[in-house]
């Protein structure tokens, strides 16, 4: 690993089921183990982390751990944020394992925070774990590859529009 811990992002999908995955991923005896305990033991209203398990009693491997960048405001958003959302995260987590992007040596030694967006008029569950599984993906294998590097960001910031600044950078 080339830091301490690593930046993982990604945007998948559209619509209202739309993914938007922030990722740490580094050694528990690091900064990001330091993170990963904090949030499991620092729950407050409206912010729950969680474990990313695959299905009750099968948790992923890296140790990963889930928490939500929109407050969560009603049932239907935490069942989303505890049910598809986990799903995916977890699968995408332990299927980078089993392809080779996450060192199987190394699953025991790592852990993995992600942050998820689940808007608030989502309903397809379908979708949400669909995206949210590609996004997590994603955001593993760029953080692993440290990507996009320096000089790709530099070649390509200039002409970028962020696709939610409504034309605001212009």
């Amino acid at each position: 690993m080339a830091g301490e811990f690593m930046i993982g992002e990604s945007l998948v999908g559209d619509g209202n089921e739309i993914a938007h995955i922030d990722l740490i991923i580094g050694s528990k005896s690091g900064p990001a183990g330091l993170a990963f305990t904090q949030a499991l033991s620092r729950q407050s209203d409206g912010f729950t982390t969680l474990l990313a398990v695959v299905t009750p009693n099968l948790p992923a491997k890296p140790d990963t751990v889930l928490f939500n960048k929109v407050t969560i405001k009603g049932a239907n958003q935490a069942v989303q944020m505890f049910g598809p959302a986990q799903a995916a995260v977890a699968r995408a987590v332990v299927d980078s394992v089993a392809s080779g992007v996450i060192d199987k040596s190394k699953a025991n030694d790592l852990c993995i925070l992600v942050g998820v967006f689940i808007h608030w008029e989502a309903s397809d569950a379908k979708k949400i774990y669909d995206f949210n599984y590609q996004a997590t993906k994603e955001s593993i294998q760029r953080a692993l590859q440290n990507k996009p590097g320096i000089d790709e960001i530099l070649q390509k910031y200039k002409a970028a529009r962020h696709p939610y600044a409504s034309g605001a950078e212009a």
